[in-house]
Formats: C-alpha cells, sequence, structure tokens
C-alpha cells in the first residue's frame, strides 16, 4: 500500500468554503476512481487541513491522477479554484509508504492452569501484584503462540514446574475488561513448585478438598475455575495454520 499525504494551509475563516469545495469535487473525484480516504483532519486553528489518501500500489496511484484529469468533474474543480482567489495559499503533497501491519487485538486471551500431582493435590500460586487470593498459575499468551505451548510456558514462568497438558475445562470472559481465559486440565511431569522473583510470591501444591477454598481463593472468577475443572473431565483443543491447514498442537492425540 502507498499513501498520499496532502496537506492545505488556509485562512481560519476560509474552512467552511474548503470544506464545501472537497465534499463538491474532491471527495467524489478521488472515490470515483478507485482512491480510498483514509481520514481528513484539520487543526484546532482550522488553519491546515490534511487529507489521507490510499493506493494499491505506485500504478495505480498515478493510472487514478490520469483519469482524473480527463474528467468533466475535474476541469469544473480547476475552473472554480480560479474563481476562487486564494483558496488555498499553500498545498503540500508527500507519498508514504506502509512499513508493516499493526493491529492491537480488540480481546485479551490468557490461560490458566488446574494442574494436580500423583496425590491429587492442586498447583496454587500467590502472584506479586494479586497478594488478596491464591489462584492457578496462568497468564497472557504471546503473539504467535499456540494455546498449549502459553499454558505450559506460564506455569513453568510462575512455578518452575513442567506440566503435561490434558485438554480444556472451561472458557471465561470478562466482558468488563476484554479478557477471554481458557483454563486447562493438567498433570504434574517434573520440578518442585517455587515463588519466581518478578512473577510469584508464593507456589505450592495443595489438597484443595481439605481446605476453605473460600478463604484461599477470596476472587469469584478464579474460585469457580477450580470448581469447574474440579468437576469436569478436560475437551479438545486444537492450534492450527490455514492456507494450508495445518495442526501445531491438539489434545487429545
Amino acid at each position: 500500500m502507498i499513501y498520499k499525504k496532502e496537506i492545505i494551509t488556509i485562512y481560519p475563516e476560509d474552512y467552511e468554503r474548503v470544506t464545501q469545495f472537497f465534499h463538491k469535487y474532491e471527495l467524489p473525484l478521488h472515490l470515483g476512481h478507485g482512491a480510498r480516504l483514509i481520514g481528513r483532519y484539520k487543526t484546532e486553528e482550522s488553519n491546515e487541513v490534511t487529507c489521507l489518501w490510499e493506493y494499491d500500489s505506485h500504478e495505480e496511484f498515478h493510472n487514478i491522477q490520469e483519469k482524473m484529469k480527463q474528467s468533466d468533474l475535474y476541469r469544473k474543480a480547476m475552473k472554480e479554484r480560479e474563481d476562487i482567489e486564494q483558496l488555498f495559499l499553500e498545498v503540500k503533497v508527500e507519498m508514504l509508504e506502509k512499513t508493516g501491519d499493526y493491529h492491537f487485538p480488540k480481546y485479551i486471551v490468557s490461560v490458566s492452569a488446574f494442574v494436580t500431582n500423583d496425590a491429587g493435590e492442586v498447583l496454587l500460586v500467590k502472584n506479586e501484584h494479586r497478594e488478596d487470593t491464591y489462584e492457578m498459575p496462568g497468564g497472557r499468551v504471546e503473539y504467535g503462540e499456540s494455546l498449549i505451548t502459553a499454558v505450559k510456558r506460564e506455569v513453568i514462568e510462575e512455578t518452575g514446574v513442567e506440566v503435561e497438558i490434558d485438554g480444556v475445562t472451561g472458557v471465561y470472559h470478562n466482558i468488563s475488561r476484554d479478557i477471554v481465559c481458557i483454563v486447562f486440565k493438567g498433570h504434574h511431569k517434573s520440578g518442585v513448585p517455587r515463588p519466581l522473583p518478578g512473577e510469584t510470591k508464593e507456589a505450592f501444591f495443595k489438597d484443595v478438598q481439605s481446605i476453605d477454598l473460600t478463604k484461599w481463593v477470596t476472587r469469584d472468577q478464579f474460585r469457580v475455575r477450580i470448581f469447574d475443572a474440579m468437576q469436569k473431565e478436560a475437551g479438545p483443543v486444537e492450534s492450527y495454520h490455514v492456507r494450508p491447514y495445518g495442526i501445531v498442537d491438539r489434545l487429545p492425540k
């Protein structure tokens, strides 16, 4: 993609006249011949107007410019500009090229793990930034990372424990903060739980059947995930690429 950035300097009192000219001539000329308007902007003082137009290529830009100049509407626009004295004080045009695609996700995707050891105890942590509650280890999925890779990484980073993941037990959507959390069920593979500086203050296996979980896991949204995982079988999960379709991770295999 390439972009034409057009900066027009005007007298503030002429802003409305310039805007009328834009809607009458420039906008239909550009759109009618295939250009795409990204946006039109003005300064607070209304003494400068900037338009940003998008084109697929330099070739398309030049073709559109030639077609515009051959149209009756263009000739009418040039005639009206001659009749309006000093409509534009200065016109500056710059051609820009796109450096990449930058998209911020609409939702944050996070993962959490209900991990048990051979004794049936559950892995719990106390995060450094949430000292009021214990919870299951987990965190945000990184860009380009599969869900299974993400949950294994988060458990290691927060507890030092390696786990095998069996499947999904629930999906939880925090509408207020646009966060989706996917909870996995897994079992201990290796390592002794320990807190990791910068991540957790405590990390250990605990028999959650023998404690009052409401006093340990004080946040409702974390507690319900543990209850659900205790009662549910792990369901399938798959991460894949398309064009062509190719599996990255799948459970059960």
